[in-house]
């Protein structure tokens, strides 16, 4: 894709490297094995696969928080390496959301310390004079209400607490989101409603996103392109439209069918 805001190239993630082989044991086998793909602006790209296939992995990869031992990474044309070595502003447009919200936030802060920090560590851009009118739009944003600001996370159901960390992104003014599981610790009720904030905050604020998830069910709500990955591989990659309604790899209709089958037993 030309004008890709996010290119991962021959991305190769190998913990072996770090260990030592038992003797007779097979080789392990890379977690990520020259995977590639693009994202373009204000696209929703979703990475799929079970356990163990390397997604999370790929996330933490472009967040900075993994390092590859080879590939490249480039984000709006520059080169993404480790996130200790990464500009302020390269930081702040590439933001991630975790699985389990409330682990995610600080259990002895509020939500506006949360937020708050965020600002203060970031001067460059905190709002002006009138936080509190900024903070109450951007919990508006996220769909809560004013009332939440002062109190501490063990207070908020787990569908607020994610939202605070999605109000905690948003106030970094990402360009990027990184979503790694993001709606899996909740129930299906709450999937939904975070599903469609997601697609919301994409629109209002010119977002792209990249959504990690073992769940195509999910996926389908919200991605507009998918990549498929199995033990560290780049099995299958097309649009949503197609992904779902020709998949080509053996894999993808096994994830397929067994989302089919989860949603035929709900109901």
């Amino acid at each position: 894709m030309s004008g890709a805001l996010l290119e991962v190239r021959d991305l190769v993630v190998d913990f072996s490297r770090k260990r030592r082989e038992k003797p007779g044991a097979p080789p392990a086998r890379r977690a990520v094995d020259e995977v590639s793909f693009t994202l373009g602006e204000n696209e929703t790209l979703a990475l799929v696969g079970e356990s163990g296939s390397g997604k999370t992995t790929v996330a933490r990869c472009v967040v900075g928080l993994q390092h590859p031992q080879e590939g490249s990474m480039t984000f709006g044309g520059t080169p993404l390496d480790v996130v200790s070595r990464r500009p302020a502003a390269l930081k702040r447009e590439l933001q991630m959301v975790f699985q389990d919200p409330r682990s995610s936030l600080n259990p002895r802060m509020s939500v506006r310390a949360i937020i708050n920090e965020v600002w203060r560590t970031n001067p460059a851009i905190a709002p002006g004079r009138d936080r509190e009118k900024a903070l109450a739009a951007l919990l508006d944003d996220v769909g809560l209400d004013s009332g939440v600001a002062d109190r501490r996370p063990s207070a908020l159901s787990g569908g607020q607490c994610q939202r605070v960390s999605i109000a905690r992104a948003l106030a970094m003014k990402p360009r990027l989101l990184v979503c790694d599981e993001a709606v899996s610790a909740l129930d299906v009720s709450v999937q939904a409603q975070i599903l469609r904030l997601l697609v919301d905050l994409k629109q209002e604020h010119g977002l792209s996103m990249l959504f990690i998830s073992h769940d195509l069910g999910v996926v389908r709500q919200i991605a507009d392109r998918v990549v498929v990955m199995r033990h560290g591989e780049l099995v299958e990659s097309g649009d949503a439209a197609q992904i779902f309604g020709a998949p080509q790899h053996e894999y993808t209709r096994n994830l397929l069918a067994a989302a089919l089958d989860l949603s035929g037993a709900e109901a």
